[in-house]
């Protein structure tokens, strides 16, 4: 993706979530320049990955297969294991229509998907086999803001707004818009974007970024170049 891009994506979906309300932090807006002069203090944000995350999975065409994130607060994953610190993390993503998220499912984190507004939000699913592929005869099972139902392998749900999915480990889903741009929420357990997502095909899960002009905002995936204490 072209920095340029990358800039464009980041000032729309900041107008976009603005219009409905909601509101990011601070952070969110620190320019390369600030980020230069930040201190150990600004740790946490770089070592748990908050901030703005944009991608089209390495395939170069971001409207029809990418997706917007921003993680608002998370922890990491040795949280699991000492059940100290932050067990949980909040994004929220941006969803076009017909824009593909690809399948993926997460082997520890378990999540909750909310529209907080636009469109609908759909979301394809299939239960894992062992072998981790998509099983294509087993029934899956899921809760939809408490109630439980069950579809077909393969089966669609489409959340309008105000509703959510949770969804377990080893549920493969894919997600995309539908009738407007849709405004997602996530609330999980601790989010490992580096060691926790099982993509179904090969993704690259981060973007290759040619520089053709400077950053508006950083990526998570910049905080190594403007940031000393990364």
């Amino acid at each position: 993706m072209k920095r340029s891009e990358i800039n464009a994506i980041i000032r729309s979906a900041d107008e976009f979530i603005h219009q409905h309300g909601f509101h990011l932090p601070p952070f969110a807006y620190w320019s390369p320049d600030e980020w230069h002069k930040k201190g150990p203090e600004a740790q946490e944000i770089v070592r748990n990955n908050l901030g703005w995350d944009i991608t089209d999975f390495g395939k170069g065409n971001f409207e029809k297969d990418g997706l917007i994130l921003f993680t608002l607060r998370n922890g990491t994953p040795k949280n699991w294991d000492t059940k100290q610190g932050k067990l949980y993390a909040e994004k929220l993503m941006i969803v076009d229509v017909n824009q593909v998220t690809p399948y993926h499912f997460h082997w520890t984190k378990m999540e909750d998907i909310i529209n907080r507004g636009g469109g609908r939000l759909a979301l394809k699913l299939f239960n894992a086999t062992p072998e981790e592929t998509l099983d294509e005869e087993r029934p899956v099972t899921v809760s939809i803001d408490g109630v439980q139902r069950t579809l077909p392998a393969g089966g669609i749900v489409e959340l309008e707004q105000g509703e959510s999915i949770t969804l377990v480990p080893y549920c493969y889903h894919k997600f995309w818009g539908e009738g407007s741009k849709v405004l997602v929420g996530e609330v999980s357990l601790v989010n490992d974007d580096n060691a926790d997502n099982r993509f179904y095909e090969r993704q690259a899960r981060f973007p290759s970024i040619k520089e053709d002009e400077p950053p508006l905002y950083l990526l998570v995936n910049d905080y190594p170049q403007y940031y000393r204490f990364a």
